[in-house]
């Protein structure tokens, strides 16, 4: 069965997955399909495309699309424009042109509002009126693992969080500093079995961006753990001087960063997300960061 696509969205694309591409190109030409692919077909509606104006590959996307293209954007000049973009630790909010009122997310972090800037571009395409949109984005809860606070009344933050890879580790460690008013605590580790040239770069951006790493087992599935965080090192080497830490046990990694958090500190576990499960030596065993988080923090592990 053929799946037809009416809307394609380019959120922003970086380096992922690449051990099951050639190169780079290879991977961007890959994703391409979609908006290769949104031509006209059997449906009457109209087809259109949603593009990140800010990454580097919106032109070539633009490009290669078969149908109308619309934009968004923080820093260019784009179709959906946030404007006067204003952070907080919990919340995020700014201007969109169509927009009488701010817009309002119990979200913290830039990502969010490029994230909520592609719902309203497909948003008002499909005709729904801004206080209807606005409204949503006031109540939207959150994608689950994705900089999810865990308050167990700690008098420090805990942030779970998806990032596995090192631009998205980077954004949210940034995001982390734009909140956070003490240390930055970075919980992480690399899948086994994947691109191990991602590794030291995990590392490193760690190091940089980080008061204080510990290196621990993410999936390694059928990969020695020891030797999945002996490839991270080097990275954390180069930019940690020395701030970091190993524990190959993923739950007394989370035990010792919590232990070492302070008042107004964050604390940053990534790398797992909204996952239930952790993969080791072939077999899954349940796992999960924010449970692990929760349940230490009461005390209870």
């Amino acid at each position: 069965l053929e799946t037809e696509f009416d809307i394609g969205i380019l959120t922003n694309l970086t380096g992922d997955h690449l051990d099951f591409h050639r190169d780079f190109e290879e991977y961007r030409e890959t994703k391409g399909l979609l908006f290769q692919q949104l031509g006209p077909g059997e449906k009457k509606a109209p087809k259109y495309a949603v593009l990140n104006a800010d990454d580097p590959h919106c032109d070539y996307y633009r490009q290669i699309s078969r149908v109308p293209v619309c934009t968004y954007s923080v820093k260019k000049e784009s179709d959906f424009q946030a404007q006067e973009v204003r952070i907080t630790p919990k919340s995020a909010s700014f201007h969109v042109q169509g927009f009488p009122e701010r817009i309002h997310l119990p979200l913290t972090g830039l990502f969010s509002v490029y994230n909520a800037l592609a719902a309203i571009a497909v948003a008002v395409r499909e005709g729904l009126p801004p206080g209807i949109i606005a409204a949503a984005l006031r109540e939207f809860p959150g994608v689950p693992g994705r900089f999810e606070l865990i308050d167990e009344g700690q008098d420090f933050a805990v942030v779970v969080d998806y990032a596995h890879t090192p631009d998205g580790l980077e954004k949210v460690l940034k995001t982390a500093r734009e909140v956070s008013r003490g240390k930055l605590i970075t919980v992480f580790g690399c899948g086994g079995d994947r691109d191990r040239s991602k590794r030291p770069l995990m590392g490193e951006v760690a190091g940089k961006y980080s008061d204080f790493s510990i290196v621990t087992s993410d999936n390694p599935r059928t990969e020695d753990p020891v030797s999945i965080i002996s490839d991270i090192l080097p990275g954390l080497e180069k930019t940690g001087q020395g701030r970091y830490l190993t524990i190959t046990d993923r739950r007394e990694a989370i035990r010792e960063a919590l232990a070492r958090a302070g008042t107004g500190d964050l604390v940053l576990i990534a790398g797992k997300g909204h996952e239930t499960f952790q993969l080791i030596g072939g077999e899954s065993y349940p796992f999960d960061d924010r449970e692990v988080a929760r349940e230490l923090l009461r005390g209870e592990g």
